[in-house]
């Protein structure tokens, strides 16, 4: 079976969870790689709605196996108390069916308060962080002074290390945001604690990982935030703090490049943004207000009203191009239905310039004035279609136009939050062939 990956190909919230829900009942292993539980993935089974953070989205499938990577920033405490919300709803996660890399890096509570703080302190300049300390915890990885879930497991280990780091961090609180220090004993006795149940799900996930692609399983990468929200690639600073297309999984979970056979994109049939950051194709009127309503547009994480806007189809190619897709699958389709006239940005303007393809070189792209092309909507509901052929005609050529536009197949449709509101764009297979 192939090593597939699913990513987000805008700013987030393109409906990656119910893809990767669907296609994992085809599949052996769904890892995920990068962010932390600054994400939120949302699962429809029947009437029972499940938003995931650090947990996989194949957990909800018996016999899976779900992965947490080493690129992963975890929470032990959000993550066990989301094992323990899904526990309480039937489903019972073990060490068969969750495994939790060694190497991951660990947010502690430290990394929780400043990220909040340093928010505060910028004020009007803010970046519109989720305050998961996600930022905090892979600035900490990258200065080398970061814990791993490994370092969790030995005690001694572990209060030596975070003796050491809650010095700086607790100089960090008191003189710069003038608050109390946090108790390192307190500290270490809380995650000595959550270290011990977790124990049993802690293993070397790159080397099981390897070791399932050779004996012929099938692996489904799994991104947590889109592609323009990469730290390399994205809308810089206004990003989250890892890799978050196909380049992340080498290095988030120790799988070689060469062996991944596929990779999709998943963009919504719109736009949305959650927080601070450029955002060319946002509608500030009552379109933009109506697809927040007909989409249900509020953060999983965090809740807070996602911006709306129009397609960005130089946006969207990029992504694709950057990640190198084989295709891409178009969700909320669905939430279109009722608007007169379907905006699309096509291009941009840069004073008298006119720009066909998204400007990453910029240091600024607040400058740019999308150019929009409208496109015939349609007033039928679109929930109870279950091929492409039950689109109505307006709908099914808004699909083929897009299509056209970006350059890269749809494969997959989804009109609606449910496993079964979710088709195929052809008769061309989803999975790839293995390499």
């Amino acid at each position: 079976m192939p090593a597939l990956c699913l990513f987000g190909a805008q700013w987030g919230d393109e409906g990656k969870g119910k893809i990767i829900d669907a296609l994992a009942s085809q599949t052996d292993v769904v890892v995920r790689y990068q962010g932390g539980a600054n994400a939120g993935h949302t699962v429809v089974v029947g009437d029972q709605k499940y938003v995931l953070h650090l947990v996989p989205s194949g957990v909800l499938h018996a016999g899976k196996v779900n992965v947490i990577a080493n690129g992963v920033a975890v929470d032990p405490l959000k993550l066990c108390e989301e094992l323990d919300a899904l526990a309480a709803r039937g489903v019972h996660v073990d060490a068969r069916r969750l495994r939790v890399s060694a190497r991951a890096h660990v947010i502690f509570e430290h990394h929780r308060n400043l990220d909040v703080l340093a928010e505060r302190l910028r004020g009007s300049d803010k970046l519109g962080t989720t305050g998961r300390g996600i930022g905090p915890a892979y600035a900490d990885k990258a200065a080398r002074s970061g814990l791993r879930i490994a370092d969790l497991l030995d005690r001694a280990h572990l209060e030596a290390r975070l003796n050491a780091v809650l010095i700086e961090k607790n100089a960090l609180r008191e003189r710069l945001y003038g608050e109390a220090p946090l108790d390192p004993r307190q500290q270490i006795e809380r995650y000595a604690a959550i270290a011990e149940r977790l124990r049993p799900f802690v293993g070397d996930t790159g080397e099981e990982l390897r070791q399932a692609y050779r004996d012929g399983k099938g692996l489904l990468f799994e991104a947590a935030q889109g592609a323009m929200l990469d730290v390399d690639h994205g809308t810089y600073p206004f990003v989250t703090s890892s890799n978050t297309g196909v380049d992340g999984i080498p290095s988030g979970a120790g799988f070689p490049a060469r062996w991944l056979d596929a990779a999709l994109g998943i963009a919504k049939a719109y736009c949305t943004r959650v927080g601070e950051g450029p955002f060319p194709t946002e509608d500030h009127g009552p379109d933009g207000v109506r697809l927040r309503e007909q989409g249900n547009e509020y953060g999983a994480t965090t809740g807070r009203p996602r911006r709306c806007g129009w397609l960005d189809v130089p946006a969207l190619r990029y992504a694709l191009d950057l990640n190198g897709a084989d295709g891409w699958i178009l969700t909320n389709l669905d939430v279109l239905s009722g608007f007169p006239r379907i905006r699309v940005g096509v291009g941009y303007r840069l004073g008298k310039q006119r720009l066909a393809r998204f400007p990453a070189e910029l240091h600024s792209i607040d400058a740019l004035e999308p150019e929009f092309v409208d496109r015939p909507g349609w007033d039928d509901d679109l929930t109870g279609a279950r091929s492409f052929s039950d689109l109505p005609a307006k709908a099914r050529d808004y699909v083929e136009w897009i299509e056209a536009q970006v350059g890269y197949p749809i494969r997959m449709i989804s009109i609606g939050p449910a496993r079964d509101q979710l088709f195929p764009r052809d008769s061309r297979p989803i999975w790839p062939a293995r390499r």
